[in-house]
């Protein structure tokens, strides 16, 4: 077998991170990934200008059974630090919306970074490698033909699975004795069924800024109306907190008081498309209103359609699954974990960093600063 220090299995952000962390103290390191190219969640991010961090990143913005978790992590590798390295490659790049950092031009300069900053720290890549096991027969672990003194699992989870996403990070941890929290699609749409889309597919295409929550958790951001049910970032978001059987309340017209205002119409003889299309779309507002008039309709009914305005109820029949999920809710179980430096507690040098863990972040960047924390918090030790 071939000799080396650390093995990094997943050649993502969060494994390229701790792969130019661990080579930077000397360590030799080999990064194996099944895939052809290398951090293809990098490439297609962002609509291909990779969101890569977000500058409000708080622990807050994170989801995990054990929200303390993540703290050590996030405050000793900030969004600045990575700013420094993009900036030190003389990457642009432009803050979007609410903290939100964009490349100017393409993800693929992000890729480019780590595998340039790889190359000077020595590491080695090497890809088409499928792993089915790992052992650890003695003192090292054996993977694939490498026997090494520290195994980092930085595989990722079960999204998008066409990209080669597959259930190996948590295989390994079961093998170790790690336990696994229940995993999930997260940052996903919704889908509806087939009664709900006789209403609302006719519809697909709208977009508007809604509030939609679900128990106590809300977000006022874009909603998309498609042709399998709903989308846009605050469905995105919201689906992380979202159970199969519960409901959505949204508000389509945050700021407005639909209902007051129907009412307030009502003597100038309007119908109520027109005033609804003061705060919604035309084609939202035709569904919702129809041909009502509102002089000839009690302030009772008028209160109603306020009602499906402001609050619009909703039970989603489900999601669109891992296939379209950007991340994955749950993975390795925190508890598992030193959060200092994201070794396994029963089993000496083997770290999990990443998408792998039960850890999951909200939209816009704070994901991937999740995987450059994790990374380098790991590549310290391993």
């Amino acid at each position: 077998m071939i000799e080396t220090d650390v093995v990094i299995i997943g050649a993502g952000a969060a494994g390229l991170l701790c792969a130019i962390e661990a080579g930077k103290r000397g360590r030799r390191v080999v990064v194996l990934d099944h895939a052809r190219k290398p951090a293809e969640k990098i490439r297609i991010s962002g609509g291909g200008r990779c969101n890569f961090t977000n500058l409000r990143t708080s622990p807050q913005n994170y989801l995990s059974q054990n929200p303390h978790f993540c703290m050590s992590a996030l405050a000793r590798y900030t969004p600045h630090d990575f700013i420094a390295l993009v900036e030190k490659h003389n990457i642009a790049y432009h803050e979007k919306t609410a903290g939100q950092l964009f490349c100017d031009h393409s993800s693929q300069q992000i890729i480019n970074m780590l595998l340039e900053e790889c190359r000077q720290a020595g590491v080695k890549i090497q890809l088409n490698a499928e792993i089915q096991q790992v052992t650890k027969p003695d003192e090292s672990f054996h993977v694939g033909d490498y026997r090494c003194q520290s195994l980092v699992v930085a595989c990722g989870g079960l999204s998008i699975p066409k990209m080669g996403a597959t259930n190996l990070g948590y295989r390994i941890a079961r093998d170790f004795g790690l336990s696994i929290m229940p995993t999930q699609p997260a940052l996903v749409p919704f889908t509806l069924s087939e009664a709900q889309l006789a209403v609302w597919q006719p519809l697909a295409g709208v977009s508007l800024q809604a509030n939609v929550k679900c128990g106590k958790q809300q977000f006022q951001e874009g909603l998309l109306f498609t042709h399998r049910g709903l989308s846009g970032p605050a469905i995105l978001q919201i689906s992380s907190y979202w159970q199969p059987g519960s409901g959505l309340d949204i508000n389509l017209a945050p700021g407005h008081d639909a209902a007051a205002e129907l009412i307030r119409a009502k003597a100038a003889n309007q119908s109520a498309v027109s005033v609804l299309t003061t705060m919604l779309p035309k084609r939202l507002a035709q569904q919702l209103a129809g041909n009502t008039r509102l002089a000839a309709t009690p302030d009772r009914q008028l209160a109603q359609l306020g009602e499906a305005v402001n609050r619009w109820h909703i039970v989603p029949n489900g999601t669109e699954g891992y296939r379209t999920a950007e991340v994955t809710l749950g993975g390795v179980d925190t508890n598992e974990l030193s959060s200092k430096t994201l070794e396994a507690r029963k089993v000496a040098n083997l770290y999990f960093i990443g998408e792998v863990l039960d850890v999951t972040g909200h939209l816009g960047g704070y994901n991937f600063q999740w995987a450059w924390a994790s990374g380098y918090v790991a590549g310290q030790y391993a």
